[in-house]
């Protein structure tokens, strides 16, 4: 099975809470009410300054992702 890159995910025990699930290395969820990220990999001490390099660049194309697929259900 091909997974997209991102995934919408809600869950009723957090109401306020829009999770996106970014499926690809490196693997995390984002809360976009918080932008509180949880890593889904375990990262060397070399790889968390690469990380942050790129952190907010998956942070920006989380959001992206979000707004497309909100502006589609709108339509």
């Amino acid at each position: 099975m091909e997974l997209p890159k991102f995934l919408l995910a809600d869950n009723t025990d957090h109401p306020e809470a829009i999770f996106i699930v970014h499926t690809e290395y490196p693997r995390f969820i984002i809360n976009l009410e918080n932008d509180e990220v949880e890593w889904m990999e375990e990262f060397s001490k070399e790889d968390e300054a690469d990380l942050m390099d790129e952190t907010e660049n998956l942070v920006e194309a989380a959001t992206a992702f979000y707004d497309r697929e909100v502006s589609r259900y709108d339509s």
